[in-house]
C-alpha cells in the first residue's frame, strides 16, 4: 500500500481513480506533464478540475522544452522532405508556443 499523501490544502489523497487512454493520448499527456513541470497526478488533477496549470521555469521544464523542440525540428525536417504534419505534433507545437509565451511574460514581469 502506498504512503498517504496530503495535498496543498492538507487533505488526504487516499482515493484512486483510473482510466484508459489510447497510446497517442498517453504520449500527449506525457508531453504535457513534462512541459508543465508538475507531477502527472497534479497535472491531471488540475486539468480535470478546470484549474489553471501554471508552468514555472526550472531546469526540468527547460530540459523538457529542449527535448520537445528537438522532436519538432525533426518533424519539420521530415515535412520538408515531402511528408505532411500530423495533428499530434501540431498540438505539441501549440503547447510549446503557449509555454514559451508565458515564460517570456514571466521574465518581463520579474
Amino acid at each position: 500500500m502506498s504512503a498517504k499523501n496530503r495535498d496543498e490544502r492538507a487533505r488526504w489523497r487516499n482515493r484512486t481513480i483510473g482510466f484508459r487512454v489510447s497510446p497517442e493520448e498517453g504520449r500527449q499527456i506525457d508531453i504535457a506533464v513534462k512541459l508543465s513541470g508538475l507531477t502527472k497526478q497534479d497535472y491531471i488533477t488540475k486539468r480535470l478540475l478546470c484549474r489553471d496549470v501554471v508552468v514555472q521555469g526550472n531546469p526540468r521544464v527547460y530540459k523538457a522544452l529542449r527535448s520537445q523542440l528537438e522532436e519538432v525540428l525533426a518533424e519539420l525536417r521530415r515535412i520538408e522532405a515531402g511528408k505532411g504534419l500530423d495533428e499530434d505534433m501540431m498540438d505539441t507545437i501549440r503547447m510549446i508556443s503557449a509555454i514559451m509565451e508565458g515564460l517570456k511574460e514571466e521574465s518581463h514581469d520579474g
